[in-house]
């Protein structure tokens, strides 16, 4: 009977492990499944982020004033959203935030003097340079910014101009350029007469050439002037001019199209950009700037008949491809502007051109009152700047628009936030203040310039080493105010392809400090540098680290003219990181598409780029674990190929093995960077084009943590693991800093709870209280102008 029971017991053993062998796998299947499906956003909903600026305003292509209201403005900036003044420039409040907008990058604005309240915006910037955004179509509102509304051309891209019909603000025109990196057919000049609701395309040229200037007749708005650009962009160079440039008009408010381009007097060679104005005080005189061999400024007086150059300088028509823009005075017919690194007037029908002092070089939009000539807005580089005496003053640039590549932390308390803005300088910024907010005492300049990463030195924070275009490297003491150059190799590529160069040196090369050693400092050009002693020498400590295409590193530029300074350099290595948990291991990715990996501190190095990954396409970040040094995670972008996917990846083999990880993400939002935690393992952070995410499973599944961050593009990210802040770099919204991170790391415990849940706060520090500063009021974004 024992034996019987016990032959039984055999029988059933089998059976009762697998069931109970299949209750586990359901529960770890169930837990697997709760924890693959997004936590309910209202569980971290009360999270802010907060911007600190600085209040420095960053690129503007775009600006427009309203003829009855003489102190209201409004600006577009290329990352930023749209903008408006009813003080005439003292104060600025974004209109764009909360909205409808699914992109950040304006192109356009345009508005009705018949109706001042609606307002057109055409999205996608004008100044297509390496770091442009791109766009999503054209948006109206009809309360002055208050609301919005996406009325179509989503497929523009960029677009180029928006005019509206002076007594009907239904009719609007559109210029749009279409696809800066591939072929498309939405581009050209578009027209609604239904206030948005349906459009018709009136002017097309191929699905190469896009418009690039668009003026009505300010007499007669039936009597248009468009102009057409063929330009190209791909991640190594630019083309800029080809056969579908030229110059059309329409005398029938754009229902018949007659081209201009050859008449006589216009150049007769390969044209490129092109600029276009119309006199109100004399409608006859037409001005256009033409990118050419034999460009330059070229005038009509009877209506585009006929054509006389009236001026080749080259300070007006130097880098043709990002200026061109020209603009007739509104009350004087001998007088015109145009744009340019300066800002220039003539009062002689263009015959000779002064230099007026703005604020900011780099400029690219003006308008003028109808009525009142001395009253205008200019964009620039630096923002958007007001003026009632015609340029004598201007406003100040207080917009915290700022477009920053890559951001840095030191670890003082407070600690301070590091990057470089392009256009303008390198900043060291404090994450807080002692005051009610953080001014302009609380940040200044600690060298390099506007392009490179910044490293300040471990063991004194005051000690920053800062990059710029060329390979350049500063290293300032901010204690004495001493800046010296440290560059790895001393060159001036300027002018000069990526090919003559010994060194390829990026436009926004990488420079970082070893996490193990405060005296090891890396650079990146196409091999890896290394210093040992704050830049005084420097060795290399890698083979090149790229594909090494020699095809893809000749000058950029061209057919017409030629722009070398290292945005389009090639072939380069374009991020870093060393692994904080072991020492020696470091991680390159190249613009090109390659991942490397040393694991003896550059002794020898392993190609492990990610299978399936697509060639050429540019690692913009790499993240190395912080808890295991097999473990890392790349961002790739693919879209200057004109492919906007997301490109995530992550291994945990020191890239033997990746698996793709972007599952959340939508197509059109590619990714620039991925960050992990380093106080929660498995929860991420990617930044991308149009906003931010989390992973709270190693990357899984990704969902929003846009919360109140305006949609901009995410450069770079880092957080701070002591104060547990998370901290972005925006390409026009300055730098915003999420704090309260420890509500991240209670998730899984909020989100099981069967009943309220109480969040363990994260430490307070009390501190003292002191002057006003800049404020967010009302949740809006607002900028003051202090006189």
């Amino acid at each position: 009977m024992l034996k019987i029971n016990r032959l039984r017991a055999l029988a059933l053993l089998p059976f009762v492990l697998g069931m109970l062998l299949s209750l586990f796998i359901t529960n770890a299947k169930l837990a697997e499944q709760q924890q693959a499906r997004p936590y309910d956003t209202g569980l971290f909903k009360a999270l802010k982020w907060r911007s600190i600026g600085p209040y420095r305003g960053g690129r503007s292509a775009a600006v427009t004033g309203v003829a009855s209201q003489p102190y209201v403005f409004y600006f577009g900036a290329t990352g930023g959203g749209v903008w408006k003044t009813t003080d005439g420039g003292a104060n600025w409040e974004v209109v764009s935030d909360n909205s409808v907008f699914g992109t950040g990058s304006v192109g356009a604005i345009g508005l009705s003097d018949a109706d001042p309240n609606t307002i057109y915006v055409g999205m996608g910037e004008s100044t297509v340079r390496g770091n442009v955004s791109h766009g999503d179509g054209m948006y109206k509102s009809i309360d002055a910014g208050k609301t919005w509304k996406k009325i179509g051309l989503e497929d523009t891209r960029q677009i180029m101009r928006v005019r509206v019909h002076p007594k009907n603000p239904d009719i609007v025109y559109v210029a749009a350029l279409g696809h800066l990196f591939a072929p498309n057919e939405e581009r050209g000049i578009f027209r609604s007469r239904d206030g948005g609701r349906t459009w018709q395309k009136i002017l097309y040229r191929d699905n190469r050439t896009g418009a690039c200037d668009l003026i009505l007749d300010p007499t007669n708005p039936n009597i248009l002037y468009a102009a057409f650009w063929q330009v190209v962009r791909k991640p190594w160079t630019f083309e800029s001019g080809g056969p579908g440039g030229a110059i059309f008009k329409s005398i029938d408010g754009g229902d018949t199209w007659t081209e201009i381009t050859r008449n006589d007097g216009l150049p007769k060679g390969t044209i490129g950009n092109i600029g276009i104005t119309v006199s109100p005080a004399n409608p006859d005189r037409v001005w256009a700037i033409v990118e050419a061999e034999d460009g330059g400024v070229f005038r009509s007086d009877n209506a585009g008949k006929t054509w006389t150059k009236v001026n080749e300088e080259r300070k007006l028509r130097q880098r043709a491809w990002y200026y061109s823009r020209i603009y007739a005075d509104t009350q004087n017919a001998e007088s015109v502007y145009v744009l340019n690194v300066g800002f220039y007037k003539s009062n002689d029908g263009g015959h000779t051109f002064n230099p007026i002092s703005v604020p900011h070089g780099d400029n690219h939009d003006l308008w003028i009152a109808p009525n009142d000539a001395n009253r205008m807005i200019e964009a620039n580089d630096g923002g958007a700047n007001v003026s009632f005496n015609g340029g004598r003053t201007w406003t100040e640039e207080d917009q915290p628009t700022a477009q920053f590549y890559r951001v840095s932390l030191d670890n003082d308390f407070p600690y301070h936030v590091y990057g470089a803005q392009q256009d303008n300088s390198t900043v060291r910024i404090a994450s807080r203040s002692n005051n009610f907010g953080i001014t302009r005492e609380d940040w200044y300049d600690v060298g390099g310039g506007e392009s490179g990463w910044i490293a300040p030195y471990p063991r004194d924070s005051e000690i920053v080493f800062a990059g710029s275009y060329g390979g350049l490297i500063t290293r300032y003491d901010h204690h004495t105010g001493q800046l010296r150059q440290v560059d790895p190799w001393p060159d001036n590529p300027m002018g000069h392809g990526a090919v003559d160069l010994k060194y390829r040196f990026q436009w926004n090369f990488p420079i970082l400090f070893s996490p193990h050693d405060p005296e090891t400092l890396y650079a990146g050009a196409n091999v890896l540098f290394r210093s040992t002693n704050q830049g005084q020498s420097w060795e290399v400590i890698s083979p090149d680290l790229t594909r090494n295409d020699p095809t893809k590193q000749a000058p950029a530029g061209g057919p017409i003219t030629r722009d070398n300074t290292s945005i389009e350099y090639y072939c380069t290595i374009f991020t870093v990181m060393e692994s904080p948990v072991q020492k020696g291991v470091i991680w390159t990715g190249s613009d090109d598409g390659l991942v490397y990996v040393t694991r003896d501190a550059g002794g020898h190095w392993d190609n492990v780029t990610p299978r399936g990954m697509p060639e050429w396409i540019q690692i913009n970040s790499i993240d190395a674990s912080q808890f295991d040094a097999g473990t890392a995670y790349v961002a790739a972008t693919m879209y200057k190929s004109d492919d906007f996917k997301p490109y995530l990846y992550k291994t945990n083999d020191y890239g033997h093995t990746w698996q793709k990880i972007t599952n959340g993400i939508p197509d059109g939002a590619f990714t620039r960077v991925v960050r992990e935690d380093p106080n929660r393992r498995g929860l991420l952070y990617a930044g991308t084009e149009t906003g931010m995410y989390v992973s709270f499973d190693d990357g899984a599944n990704w969902q929003s943590l846009q919360l109140n961050l305006p949609v901009t593009p995410i450069t770079d990210l880092v957080v701070h693991k002591g104060q547990q802040d998370l901290i972005a770099a925006t390409q026009g919204r300055a730098f915003w800093i999420l704090d309260d991170l420890p509500v991240l790391y209670q998730m899984q415990n909020a989100a099981s709870a069967q009943t309220a849940f109480l969040y363990k706060p994260e430490e307070t520090y009390r501190m003292q209280a002191g002057r006003s500063g800049l404020l967010l009021l009302e949740d809006k974004t607002v900028s003051t102008h202090y006189a």
